[in-house]
């Protein structure tokens, strides 16, 4: 599908908004000139925001109730909505082995979960955009390269690149005027090794956080979440499926490909 390349009067929204890519994600649409709607759950986060001059609203997306009054807010006070970046996330860490049953559901709820309620709320809205729109969900490099300890990140990372490849077809045979982009990014400065934070209290499971910039991953491969925006919105523009932050990551999708080839060999 052709891409959207003038943003110039389009409303934005990006859950997940407030820091991190989210936030690089916002300044490169505001930029644009577009109206962004930052919507997010952390308050302190949205009140500096708001001294910015976004329109910030306190969003739980694992709340299907707080996801629909977004959409209704955004689409009461612009009349329309043109591209939704499902992108908040949490990525804490535990073997698989040790997580409890709320260990999953939680890590799931956000980061799968939250790019359900996106998509059911605010799909209705940008189909009736008589000038087409876009949808933009974060998934994640670690869906190729599946690192030890993060089994439910994984799982619901891939489960995000599976629904979005599968809407984005349905909708193209429909022909509707929707694009889909999957974001997949590799190291981006954010705030995720903080992500427990955001559980609700009581929630204790074996879940911990854990950052990688300190442990993993050497500093010439992270970038900001600047960039990271600007890759969203160039994705955008272009109409293109998918968005990479990290093409120097190109060995571990092969890799991952080869495996599969392979395997696949076996049964020719």
């Amino acid at each position: 599908m052709e891409g959207i390349t003038d943003w110039n009067g389009r409303v934005a929204v990006v859950t997940g908004g407030a820091s991190g890519i989210g936030k690089g994600i916002v300044d490169a649409f505001r930029e644009a000139g577009a109206t962004v709607v930052v919507a997010d759950r952390d308050q302190a986060a949205l009140a500096r925001l708001r001294e910015e001059g976004y329109e910030a609203i306190e969003t739980d997306v694992t709340d299907a109730g707080s996801v629909s009054r977004l959409a209704e807010a955004v689409v009461a006070a612009h009349g329309k909505v043109d591209l939704v970046v499902n992108n908040a996330g949490v990525g804490p860490k535990a073997p698989a082995a040790e997580l409890t049953l709320d260990d999953w559901r939680w890590v799931i709820d956000v980061n799968l979960m939250g790019v359900i309620h996106g998509i059911h709320h605010f799909l209705p809205h940008l189909i009736a955009n008589p000038d087409g729109a876009w949808i933009v969900n974060t998934a994640s490099m670690a869906r190729y390269f599946t690192p030890a300890g993060y089994t439910p990140y994984v799982a619901s990372k891939a489960a995000v690149e599976g629904l979005s490849l599968t809407l984005a077809g349905e909708l193209a045979a429909a022909g509707e005027r929707v694009g889909v982009t999957v974001l997949h990014p590799g190291a981006v400065r954010t705030n995720i090794k903080d992500s427990l934070r955001n559980r609700p209290a009581g929630n204790a499971g074996a879940l911990v956080d854990f950052d990688i910039a300190q442990k993993v991953l050497d500093d010439d491969l992270w970038i900001e979440p600047a960039q990271a925006g600007q890759i969203v919105l160039r994705a955008v523009r272009s109409g293109d499926p998918y968005a990479f932050t990290h093409p120097n990551m190109l060995d571990d999708v092969e890799r991952n490909f080869a495996l599969v080839r392979e395997q696949m060999s076996k049964y020719a």
